[in-house]
């Protein structure tokens, strides 16, 4: 649109009338109609505006750049929140499993308990006892489940379609660069938010110029081409042209120019402050990532060695409590630690996917082509090309 300031401006007009003429003149009488009508063509092009079609086509390039990355930081939030709602199905899934899976062994171990306590070798309390975990294990499966539900809306809301037999997810580590520098590297000359910060900035100082523009002296030149027929008199036909130039130069204009001038630099200042205030926060974002990844690495290790040290110690209370050494709460302690143990685990495992795919995405590469995913990308320049350079058309290229 900003181009159309190169272009020349085409207007084509015709009319036509009817004129009737009764009375006399010179002793005559006059008694005539006749039909005035013409065409016209004007074609009028601006010679100089004070550069303010090269600013203003500078502006919108820096608009459409900037917007490129706006769709680029959307493609990056929307595959984290994919990758995201996935991992979260997955790992509440997990969790129901060892719910039914740990009311199972209290199903056992209270029938095992009440057999012992008609044999008279537990009292009244273990029998309650193992009731109570029971019952409580119970309501942990429902508040899994009912968890399990809204993660599964929340896929569905993200990814389409509900989820059915998902993989195992993996942690995109070789997206991942194996410093923190290099990734700050990364993230500071690539995001998406900064670059498209920077590029509004480039807009706010051509639309500076634009104004300023509107100060400078102004050429153009038109240029015109009627026929008349049957203006004055029937019959006639008169055919007309001429070619025009004009040069304009503002004086004063009430000091709205210069206000408007002063504005947009103040808006360009504020706009490379906030440009600023995204690169840090970019920075923030990528050094708290790599936190969390490392974190989640070590507590995934960390998970491992207690669910296996938990499966140890229940076997021992277990093997204990049948020579007497060990009561039934201590059994269903061991065996509850053991599943906040494996709960914890399957969390850690998931923190350890979710968080690779943060990191990526604070470095601004979440998207289809460095993740290679099989879809076809969305070329946005395609796009620009079509309908950079076109002089007419209604129709957008998908046809619409």
């Amino acid at each position: 649109m900003a181009r159309a300031g190169y272009r020349p401006t085409v207007a084509a007009d015709a009319d036509i009338g009817v004129q009737n003429v009764q009375g006399a003149s010179g002793g005559e009488r006059l008694a005539r109609t006749s039909f005035p009508r013409g065409a016209g063509l004007t074609v009028e092009q601006t010679l100089f505006n004070g550069f303010q079609t090269d600013n203003d086509t500078r502006r919108a390039e820096s608009n459409v750049l900037e917007q490129r990355e706006v769709l680029r930081s959307a493609e990056n939030t929307i595959l984290f929140n994919a990758a995201q709602a996935y991992m979260d199905v997955l790992r509440d899934t997990a969790t129901v499993e060892l719910n039914r899976n740990n009311i199972a062994v209290l199903e056992e171990q209270r029938r095992q308990t009440s057999l012992r306590f008609r044999l008279g070798e537990l009292t009244r309390t273990d029998a309650a006892q193992a009731d109570a975990r029971l019952a409580g294990a119970r309501s942990q499966l429902s508040a899994a489940e009912a968890q399990l539900r809204a993660r599964t809306g929340v896929f569905r809301q993200v990814i389409g379609v509900d989820p059915h037999r998902l993989a195992p997810g993996r942690p995109l580590d070789r997206l991942v660069p194996p410093r923190l520098e290099l990734a700050l590297g990364i993230g500071l000359a690539e995001h998406p938010r900064i670059l498209s910060a920077l590029h509004a900035v480039d807009a706010a100082e051509a639309q500076a110029k634009v104004f300023e523009g509107r100060l400078y002296p102004r050429a153009g030149a038109s240029g015109v081409v009627q026929r008349r027929r049957d203006e004055e008199e029937p019959g006639d036909d008169v055919l007309a042209a001429g070619i025009t130039g004009q040069v304009t130069v503002p004086v004063y204009e009430g000091g709205q120019v210069y206000a408007q001038v002063r504005r947009a630099k103040e808006q360009a200042g504020q706009l490379r402050i906030e440009a600023e205030q995204v690169r840090d926060a970019v920075r923030a974002g990528i050094v708290a990532a790599w936190a969390q990844l490392e974190a989640s690495k070590a507590q995934v290790a960390a998970s491992q060695a207690q669910v296996q040290a938990n499966e140890v110690a229940l076997a021992g209370v277990r093997d204990e409590a049948r020579a007497g050494q060990r009561t039934t709460l201590d059994v269903l302690n061991a065996q509850q630690e053991l599943l906040n143990a494996r709960v914890g685990l399957v969390v850690a495992q998931r923190d350890r996917v979710v968080f690779s795919y943060g990191l990526v995405q604070a470095l601004g590469r979440l998207t289809a082509r460095f993740a290679e995913l099989p879809v076809a990308p969305y070329g946005a320049k395609a796009h620009y090309d079509q309908v950079e350079n076109l002089w007419a058309g209604l129709r957008t290229p998908d046809g619409r």
